[in-house]
């Protein structure tokens, strides 16, 4: 383990409002928590292997995300196994799980819920019932978000936004936690509506899922053409994943990291100066302040899930593409090129010298 700060922390629980417990962390006992939640990780991974073949890296994003109390769009071909995943991370962690299948017609009331009503039986009064709609759960899946009207994806913002819903003038809280898992078809276009760029911000993370490899795809075909099965079971609780995100904030971040992230950040706009030339006729738009605070967390989370209490310059690199993939936009030059988010935030990384800067010999403070 590496050294910890001297003085100890206080933990943020996000139960309490943004408030500090009362009760104090010492480095020891931030040690002890990491160690804990390494071990956890690790038992998620495995019993995660058992279910799913690969997508590790995608596993390690969406714990990234919940760490960080954050929500994910993920993107990839039909078949990859997303759904599943999803919904086996959300069973180890003891979470309830609903998924939304989003088509043209679906109307906002179909997932936030409605009024109904109802007759009084020991009254004889009619009154109106608030129904829940499926968006009350801990994990939801908008499954191809994409594919309903802007007036059912604006739903989706106050609930990701402040984890609560307001319908016919009264406010109702989510289960805490609460993270909205959206998946996109990488190729269909066709009777779909873009999200728009401010709903896109409010994911922490946007996930490609890729095709798995040859020797993963050859263990799918096996387990899934025989009688194969792996039998579960919870690794972690509701209170102890509250616990996980509070120890993120433990987390110690050097100004040289600070910088490092602010550096990338402000590299993705134009008007800044420090974009290379080349790209500049590529990027129209670069990512906001909410993309720094992104990046910094997702560093932090990927530094614990690591068994570290400080995060580094390779923590930001390691989250970089799917923080910043969806936070800009590029140019029509870009697209008719074919050329996508992902070379471009590479080179801004290659370009940023703060990034580049070894860290040998370096220990948490």
């Amino acid at each position: 383990m590496n050294r910890l700060e001297s003085e100890p922390r206080s933990v943020v629980n996000p139960r309490d409002n943004g408030h500090a417990r009362p009760a104090v962390l010492s480095p020891e006992d931030v040690a002890a928590a990491v160690d804990r939640l390494h071990e956890q990780f690790t038992e998620l991974r495995r019993q995660l292997g058992g279910i799913i073949v690969g997508q590790t890296e995608v596993a390690e994003q969406l714990l990234i995300a919940m760490l960080c109390r954050g929500h994910c769009i993920l993107q990839g071909m039909p078949g990859l196994a997303k759904t599943m995943l999803v919904s086996t991370l959300a069973s180890l962690i003891d979470m309830s799980f609903r998924r939304i299948q989003f088509t043209p017609d679906l109307m906002p009331g179909d997932i936030t819920g409605t009024e109904i009503l109802e007759e009084d039986h020991t009254t004889g009064k009619r009154i109106f019932r608030f129904v829940e709609g499926p968006l009350f759960g801990n994990v939801i899946l908008a499954d191809e978000i994409n594919r309903t009207p802007p007036k059912t994806q604006s739903a989706l913002l106050e609930a990701m936004q402040e984890h609560q819903l307001t319908v016919c003038g009264q406010t109702y809280k989510l289960p805490d936690p609460f993270f909205v898992l959206a998946t996109q078809n990488p190729v269909e276009t066709e009777g779909t509506y873009p999200l728009p760029e401010a709903q896109l911000d409010r994911f922490l993370l946007k996930i490609h899922v890729q095709y798995p490899e040859r020797n993963e795809e050859l263990e799918i075909a096996r387990r899934q053409t025989t009688d194969y099965s792996f039998q579960t079971s919870t690794v972690l609780d509701v209170d102890q994943m509250h616990d996980m995100q509070a120890l993120v904030r433990s987390v110690v971040v050097s100004d040289h990291v600070y910088e490092a992230a602010l550096d990338l950040v402000r590299g993705t706009r134009p008007e800044e100066g420090t974009l290379p030339d080349t790209l500049k006729p590529m990027v129209q738009w670069g990512a906001g302040p909410r993309a720094t605070i992104a990046l910094l967390m997702a560093a932090k989370a990927r530094a614990l899930l690591n068994r570290r209490c400080h995060a580094t310059t390779g923590d930001l690199k390691a989250v970089a593409l799917p923080v910043l993939r969806h936070r800009i936009i590029l140019t029509f030059n870009a697209e008719a090129a074919g050329i996508d988010a992902d070379s471009i935030l590479t080179r801004i990384i290659q370009a940023t010298p703060s990034l580049q800067k070894s860290e040998k010999g370096q220990s948490a403070k």
